[in-house]
């Protein structure tokens, strides 16, 4: 193979790469995979990745921030979001960063999610209970649950 030919696949794997982050953000796991899906050379695969992470058009740290403003507006705690952000092979301080750079009033994201979820507050022992499976579901830690079922 040629170096015109690699030039040539490396930047086929840019193009595609740049097309799939004109979308949203993808973290670099998800990049690699989803070229190497495919048939685009691994060598290829990181060359593209280390240019579009030179150039800033990959960045961990707003990928990181852009999942937490969606799955927060969604109404998912933080221990959902630290989960779901380590199966994308982010360093845990950078999981921290993005979660603190959101700023987050946990108990009022919890408290609205029940509200939406239920036409009123939960009284009764069942509806106690479910409020509490979902609340645990979308990952929020057992304080904030009582807190907000407190009240």
């Amino acid at each position: 193979m040629t170096v015109k030919d690699k030039r040539t696949e490396t930047r086929s794997a840019l193009q595609v790469a740049v097309g799939l982050l004109s979308r949203r953000e993808h973290s670099a796991r998800d990049l690699k995979r989803k070229l190497e899906a495919r048939g685009i050379e691994p060598e290829q695969v990181d060359a593209a990745l280390s240019r579009l992470q030179d150039v800033g058009l990959q960045d961990e740290m707003r990928f990181a921030e852009s999942l937490v403003r969606q799955r927060i507006a969604a109404g998912y705690g933080p221990m959902y979001l630290r989960a779901e952000l380590s199966t994308h092979r982010l360093s845990e301080s950078l999981i921290e960063r993005a979660l603190e750079a959101a700023q987050a009033d946990w108990r009022g994201i919890a408290a609205d999610l029940i509200a939406r979820r239920f036409a009123e507050p939960p009284s009764d022992l069942k509806q106690r209970r479910r409020a509490q499976s979902l609340l645990m579901r979308r990952g929020f830690d057992a304080e904030t649950i009582r807190s907000v079922l407190k009240s």
